[in-house]
Parts: C-alpha cells; sequence; structure tokens
C-alpha cells in the first residue's frame, strides 16, 4: 500500500491530538495558541529542535560530521537528503503506531521544530512562531519580497516522506521538476523569497541585449556568451553538461537580463529560456556561473512568452490546450 501523507496524518499523528483539535482541525490550525507570546512556550519549541539535532544523526545512522545539524539553511538540504523510503519504513515499525512511542512520530514532531527554528536563525529574515495546538502544527510566519506567507511545517514533514516526494515517478523524475522533498520546499517557500539577490555582484548593464540563438547546440551557447557577455568566465560546475544540454532538445534560446535596473544598478543575473522536449526550460546563471534551473511542462505550440513584470517574472504557456500564466520572483522559483 501506498505511503501518503494523508495517510501517516490519520494513523501515526490524528490519534495524539487533543479531542477539541481533532474535532476541528481548520480552527487548530488557524487559532493562536499563545496570543501573549509567552516565552517559556517558544521555549518548548526551541528545546525541541535542540533534542531532534542531538538525537537524528543515530535514528538517520549518519554521523555528526555527515549530517551537521547546526540549524543552517545547508543543514535542511542535508537532512532533506537522508529521508530515504528504506528509513521511513523502519522508523514506521520502531513503537505502535498512534502513539507517542512510535519512532516516525518523534522524528517528525522534533523535526518540525528544527526546521522551524532554521528559518529563525537567520536574523535577516523577517519570521516568528505563530504557535498552534498540539505544538507540532505550530508554524512560521515569513515576511519577504514574496509577501507574508505562513509556513506549516509539520505538513511539509508529512508530505516529504509520502512515496511522491521520495520515490517520484519516472514521468516527474527530473533535477528541474518540483518533487516535493523537504529541501524542495524549504528552498521554494524559504530560500528564494528571502534571497539577499541585492548582494549578488553586478553581471553586466541591464540595458544589454543578447541575440537568440536559433539553432541551439553546446558549443555554439559558449561562443555566443563569450561574446555578447564576456563577464561570465565560466557557466559553472552544476550547468548541465553537454549530452544533458542536447537532450533538452532546445528549439531555441533567448535570454533576459535581470535585476535592479538603471544605470546604477547593473542586472545580477542572466535568464536563458526556451522551449524543449515536453516544455519551457529555464535556467539562471550569476556571475558564478550556474545559479539554478526550472522546467514548466508545456505543448510544443503556441510558442512559450517570458516576460517581465516589475520584480515578477511571467512564464505564459499553452498546457492542454489552454493558456496557463506562472508567476515567480526575478530570481527564480
Amino acid at each position: 500500500m501506498p505511503v501518503t501523507a494523508e495517510g501517516l496524518f490519520l494513523t501515526h499523528f490524528l490519534p495524539l491530538y487533543p479531542a477539541d483539535a481533532r474535532d476541528d482541525l481548520a480552527r487548530a490550525r488557524t487559532v493562536d495558541a499563545n496570543p501573549g507570546q509567552n516565552p517559556a512556550i517558544l521555549a518548548h519549541l526551541e528545546e525541541a529542535a535542540r533534542i531532534f539535532a542531538a538525537r537524528a544523526p543515530a535514528l538517520l545512522e549518519l554521523s555528526d560530521d555527515e549530517l551537521r545539524l547546526d540549524f543552517s539553511d545547508a543543514s535542511v538540504h542535508r537532512l532533506s537528503a537522508a529521508l530515504t523510503p528504506s528509513r521511513r519504513d523502519r522508523w514506521l515499525e520502531r513503537g505502535e503506531p498512534g502513539t507517542a512511542d512510535n519512532e516516525l512520530f518523534n522524528l517528525v514532531v522534533h523535526g518540525a521544530a528544527y526546521v522551524g527554528v532554521c528559518i529563525l536563525h537567520d536574523s535577516r529574515r523577517r519570521a516568528r512562531w505563530a504557535v498552534r495546538r498540539p505544538l507540532w502544527e505550530s508554524v512560521i510566519e515569513l515576511a519577504s519580497p514574496a509577501g507574508e506567507a505562513h509556513l506549516a511545517i509539520f505538513q511539509w514533514w508529512l508530505k516529504s516522506l509520502s512515496d511522491d516526494a521520495l520515490a517520484p515517478s519516472s514521468e516527474t523524475a527530473s533535477p528541474t521538476v518540483y518533487a516535493g522533498t523537504l529541501a524542495d520546499r524549504y528552498r521554494t517557500h524559504v530560500e528564494v523569497p528571502t534571497s539577499r539577490v541585492d548582494l549578488l555582484p553586478p553581471i553586466a548593464p541591464k540595458d544589454r541585449r543578447l541575440p537568440r540563438i536559433a539553432k541551439v547546440r553546446y558549443d555554439v551557447l559558449y561562443k555566443h556568451l563569450k561574446a555578447h557577455l564576456p563577464e561570465l568566465r565560466d557557466l559553472g560546475s552544476d550547468f548541465p553538461r553537454a549530452e544533458r544540454f542536447a537532450d533538452m532538445g532546445l528549439k531555441w534560446l533567448d535570454f533576459l537580463l535581470l535585476g535592479e535596473g538603471g544605470a546604477d544598478n547593473p542586472a545580477r543575473m542572466l535568464l536563458m529560456y526556451g522551449p524543449g522536449e515536453g516544455g519551457l526550460h529555464l535556467i539562471w546563471l550569476d556571475l558564478g556561473g550556474f545559479h539554478k534551473a526550472s522546467f514548466i511542462p508545456a505543448d510544443a505550440f503556441p510558442e512559450p512568452i517570458v516576460k517581465l513584470e516589475g520584480d515578477q517574472l511571467v512564464a505564459i504557456v499553452s498546457w492542454e490546450g489552454k493558456p496557463v500564466a506562472h508567476h515567480m520572483l526575478w530570481w527564480g522559483p
């Protein structure tokens, strides 16, 4: 039987909720359980995070040096990579389901506190705990250029432990497709909205224009960038290699310089985009080379449109015969 986020919740967590919370989950997930900002309650979340950092290496069968749960953003990515189907299944079998003795229950409720504290650890972020009952349902309120968000970390954990996240189907298994892992969610909802793109070094004057490549080849791209963007000396070690680049099947490749704009605010990123096999490929480069990539499924016709609208990047594609507009910050999803 497939492991789903809903199944995990109903079997291993819901039986431990107070009766009133079970009867009205929507209310439990929205009502502030600490309106007076009692520091003792917040201290419980901090303590849960410290317990997780101390115990997780043994549970994940990794050394402290391998996992390095130092409350950094990078530690969430290391943690996410360690969440495998085999480990999850072992945790499910240890301790009676639906009780506080179950190992997966303890891992998730303490892990939710750990990820929340990682978000708060960066003092530049405008974030705080919004306490819920039970305590593991607490969310992080995060303000960023993308707007205000309530980050349900506990639900991230459940979704990231489902079969869909840990073993994506061959149709979606791609490094450029959102797969729903813990790292994917952290990157999308925390790191990208709060990225200090203003600290990226300038890459070129914003008013420079790079012409389209009509016949895309790996060697042609290198020559094109050398001619039109000599400031970019290297595509970086994570840029797709020649074989992977060819597999994209790009029909053409266009370019947008992105950033604040203006004579005193040059561009800080270059977006390369074009229609390929199955949809629209987007690749962001900064002065150090490859920064990130994304893929939007799309019909072959009509061709996609990518444009800037203020701080928003808008990609308009056709999907199953209907136009779909994807909005994201200019520095990517």
